[in-house]
């Protein structure tokens, strides 16, 4: 199967500095995006760290025998280990964590890997389905019927998540995988973007016969357009069955 992908980060235009960070790697197949908290740049710290560790990991495991989920669970594991690990060595950088929103590509299997309240949706034949569900205190209310996705980013405890990388050292983590299909299109995203464009916003911005690059550029300037109060970070993978392209 091959990959056509785009991504974009940008700090918002509330925000100072920028403490999410990502992954888009055609050669390993892993994209990501990381989500981090923690005052004085320790989000940044956090964010990264997690990032590089995933993407360091699934490389060194190239030919590793697991099965590429449990690949997957493996390096996120280390990268809880690591940003925990900064933490011991560093007390300014104590109580700083990040999430984590994962996608390996292996043939035309996909496999996800989550932590936190970043989201992973896919677009299937103009469908678009959310294939994470938010690690955050009220993402029950959403379950149970009690409010409507709309009205999760306006909850005045929308941010509280739990579950985060660094925070803990078991981290529960929510594995996916299924089948790929050519056409597919697969969003990463922090919850700069989601707070501010609903659902049905990103579904027309990702169905438009555009480029990954294109997609991304316009999910991050909605975002913008809507206020931009938190920092933005966007990875869209596009499954063909032709070679590789970027």
């Amino acid at each position: 199967m091959g990959i056509q992908f785009g991504s974009q980060t940008d700090q918002g235009r509330v925000r100072t500095s920028n403490e999410d960070c990502y992954v888009a790697n055609p050669n390993t197949g892993l994209f990501l995006v990381a989500d981090g908290m923690g005052g004085h740049a320790a989000g940044e710290i956090a964010s990264r760290l997690a990032a590089a560790t995933m993407d360091d990991t699934v490389a060194s495991k190239g030919t590793a025998t697991e099965t590429p989920a449990e690949m997957l669970r493996l390096a996120t594991m280390e990268a809880n280990s690591r940003v925990l690990e900064a933490q011991r060595k560093d007390p300014a950088l104590a109580g700083m964590g990040s999430t984590l929103t994962a996608l390996l590509v292996r043939g035309s299997q996909y496999y996800i890997a989550h932590v936190g309240d970043s989201r992973a949706y896919r677009l299937r034949d103009g469908m678009l389905r959310q294939l994470t569900r938010d690690h955050s205190l009220v993402w029950p209310l959403y379950e149970n019927g009690v409010l409507g996705k709309a009205d999760l980013a306006r909850h005045p405890q929308k941010n509280l998540i739990t579950r985060s990388i660094g925070s803990h050292s078991q981290v529960e983590i929510d594995i996916e995988e299924g089948e790929g299909l050519a056409g597919d299109i697969y969003l990463l995203c922090s919850d700069g973007l989601t707070d501010k464009v609903s659902d049905e916003g990103i579904r027309l911005l990702i169905a438009a016969k555009k480029t990954p690059q294109e997609m991304a550029d316009d999910l991050v300037n909605a975002a913008n357009d809507a206020g931009g109060p938190d920092n933005i970070t966007v990875v869209v993978v596009k499954l063909d069955e032709g070679g590789r392209q970027d």
